[in-house]
């Protein structure tokens, strides 16, 4: 799949219609707390004894860039415009 078409996908399932700052809200907050239960799955591997799962690990990851292409669309830029714009800075 395409990043693009993946950020159409996702935002079929957003029930946001309002003001594009309310998008880059709800993707940056989202990020915030989607990153963290990643984090959170990782702390407990490396501290607590638990089994690291990849299949709920990549769940979470899912989760992180639904919320990327949220706060993308916010903004008016698709998945595509940000990976460029990351992959040049980069460079």
């Amino acid at each position: 799949m395409e990043l693009n078409q993946y950020q159409e996908f996702a935002q079929r399932t957003c029930n946001m219609t309002e003001k594009p700052i309310a998008k880059i809200e709800n993707g940056i907050l989202g990020m915030c707390g989607e990153s963290g239960e990643c984090a959170d799955l990782l702390k407990k591997y490396l501290h607590q004894g638990h089994e690291l799962d990849p299949d709920k690990l990549a769940e979470e990851i899912g989760d992180v860039l639904w919320y990327v292409a949220e706060a993308a669309a916010g903004m008016g830029l698709s998945l595509e415009q940000i990976a460029r714009r990351n992959i040049n800075k980069l460079k």
